[in-house]
């Protein structure tokens, strides 16, 4: 057994250097085959991914489909039941329209409590408050699944959501560093990461960067250099990991820094204006569209909430407020207005991706979609039952799939995202609180 005094650990020997650098995790080497683009360029189907939130979630008489007597269903397995033959509620009733494409998971969430506070948790299944305990703290799974495509694409990640609302604004993407990751705020924006050029002067800057994180590195290389020779042979094994895990890290920081003199596409359309989130929806659809279309990245997330007023809908109220129905009727009325928009133009994306075609099929069947929030009540603040639809991925779809709520066949919601990670091409064990792949999925 290693002795606590000669235990070298990672983070000690970046403090050492005089800096603080947390190595990432390299599931990458697990997978057996470097990131590069030159590797993904072999094969024409690109895995890519996008999850959106709903921060205030979805009234549940409206958004659960249900199933009559006169409907089977089948058991899949212990605590699994699958039917073909749902009815949708009032708010999904347009997933009519894609029903072959999509599916709706019954029964799943996270195990939390927290109300608002723990939406943040949607797609990482940690609260930012139980971050320090865990291994990867509350890295969503967006996050863990950019790693796998490191420079294969100008954008690991976009994130895209409001920078106001409740607790300060888009709390949907958080980086294994238990820090949130700031959003695009809007299609100008966003149209702008996307289209427009970058200015010799902030290529310039941007290589000062690198070349100061390099530095870095060096800097932290040479110190655990200097304390090989101190080293037995079990923090010796210890130390080539870490250099393994420095080396990595350069290679991302090259592969990133490849795509400064790289022309971005042309733009698609004159540059857009931001008006409000009810008006900006459709369009910050097409524009995530499009960055999958031009491989610009494989991995976006869009939280709605913040600022999304129903004003701009025509209806009267704050959304927040009428979240909190009450069970009065009008108010109820309301949110399913609100809420079936959103499915509306949830489902135009669905369909935009099903209608793009390149050499290995649709989009959409290269495509994982989830739409759900982290809040199953809102009335009630409670975080069980999460709303969760699934599209697209080449999954086995048109079904509702329930899960029992309670026992030990009960699967967290997490189990999901690790098999939208494994379709995603991350051949990962685990995926924070999961204890396996999801059951039922095909």
């Amino acid at each position: 057994m290693r002795s606590a005094k000669n235990a070298v650990s990672r983070r000690g020997i970046l403090r050492g250097a005089g800096v603080a650098i947390t190595v990432p995790s390299l599931p990458s080497l697990a997978l057996g085959k470097s990131s590069s683009a030159k590797d993904t360029s072999e094969s024409t189907e690109r895995r890519r991914m996008v999850c959106i939130g709903n921060m205030l979630g979805f009234y549940p008489g409206a958004f659960w489909p249900v199933v009559g007597e006169d409907r089977s269903s089948s058991q899949i397995s212990s605590g699994v039941t699958a039917t073909r033959q749902h009815q949708w509620g009032r708010t999904t009733e347009p997933l009519e329209a894609i029903r072959d494409k999509v599916s709706v998971l019954s029964g799943l969430d996270h195990g939390l409590k927290g109300g608002h506070f723990a939406i943040h948790a949607f797609l990482s299944g940690v609260r930012q408050i139980d971050a320090r305990s865990m291994p990867e703290a509350n890295v969503t799974m967006d996050q863990f699944a950019s790693q796998f495509v490191v420079g294969q694409t100008r954008f690991p990640t976009l994130t895209i959501g409001s920078d106001s609302g409740i607790h300060g604004g888009c709390q949907l993407s958080w980086s294994r560093n238990g820090t949130r990751v700031p959003p695009v705020t809007g299609p100008a924006e966003l149209f702008d990461r996307l289209f427009v050029g970058t200015a010799d002067a902030d290529k310039q800057q941007a290589r000062e960067r690198f070349d100061r994180r390099n530095s870095i590195l060096d800097a932290v290389s040479e110190d655990a250099n200097a304390m090989q020779r101190r080293l037995n042979a079990d923090d010796r094994q210890k130390l080539d990991e870490y250099f393994t895990s420095v080396r990595d890290v350069e290679h991302r920081l090259e592969q990133r820094r490849q795509w400064l003199d790289i022309p971005k596409p042309g733009e698609p359309f004159d540059r857009p204006r931001d008006r409000n989130m009810v008006e900006d929806l459709p369009l910050l659809y097409d524009l995530i569209a499009i960055a999958l279309e031009t491989d610009s990245t494989r991995i976006a997330t869009l939280e709605i909430g913040g600022d999304f007023d129903p004003r701009d809908l025509g209806i009267s109220g704050g959304y927040h407020g009428l979240s909190h129905h009450g069970q009065v009727q009008a108010n109820i009325e309301k949110l399913i207005a609100i809420e079936t928009y959103q499915v509306q133009q949830f489902v135009r994306f669905i369909q935009r991706l099903a209608d793009h075609h390149d050499a290995a099929g649709s989009l959409l069947d290269q495509t994982t979609v989830l739409f759900g929030s982290g809040m199953g009540n809102a009335n009630s603040h409670t975080n069980t039952r999460l709303p969760v639809v699934i599209a697209g991925g080449g999954w086995d779809h048109g079904r509702m799939v329930t899960y029992e709520a309670t026992g030990h066949h009960r699967p967290p919601l997490t189990n999901l995202f690790l098999s939208m990670l494994h379709r995603f091409g991350a051949e990962v064990d685990q995926f924070a609180t999961s204890t396996g792949t999801l059951r039922g999925l095909a």
